[in-house]
């Protein structure tokens, strides 16, 4: 395994740990103040949208502000359908990366988050690509892009279940 693959594999396994911990700090750390989150919604069976200004989305933050409002929200209580907090399993395979312009990645992968809630468990699943800024000897995510596949859901959809 090249040396790049084992620094990016381990920056998505932390962020996967970051996440199932809920330590919100250091998880929204790992994105740039620039990111964008997106998470499309399916026009069709196999078309979901492309244009998150143009087209209905399911998550869509233009920047990290998105994710910091939305961790606020949980901690001070204002989130009803995140109270209490599911217990989350975060798993990701594939790890597919790519060099953009600018030493930038991009990284595909597949994922899969388990979750239990009030007596009651499910799962998410689907693909991920990510776009990764190198800082220092590790990452920043200047973008994420998910793609849902079990959109037919029993229960609340936020940012830590993809």
């Amino acid at each position: 395994m090249s040396a790049l693959q084992h620094s990016v594999e381990q920056f998505l396994y932390r962020k996967s740990e970051l996440c199932d911990q809920q330590d919100w700090d250091a998880y929204i750390a790992l994105f740039d103040e620039q990111s964008e989150f997106h998470l499309p919604q399916w026009e069709s069976e196999h078309v979901y949208t492309t244009d998150p200004k143009r087209s209905m989305s399911l998550i869509y933050y233009s920047n990290r502000s998105g994710l910091e409002d939305r961790v606020f929200r949980l901690r001070t209580g204002k989130s009803a359908a995140s109270n209490p907090m599911p217990r989350t399993l975060h798993m990701i395979s594939n790890v597919r990366i790519s060099e953009r312009e600018g030493g930038e990645l991009e990284v595909r992968v597949n994922w899969n988050t388990l979750y239990h809630r009030q007596a009651m468990s499910e799962q998410f699943f689907g693909r991920c690509t990510y776009h990764l800024q190198p800082v220092g000897d590790s990452w920043k995510i200047t973008r994420k892009h998910v793609v849902l596949l079990n959109d037919t859901i029993n229960s609340v959809l936020d940012f830590y279940h993809l």
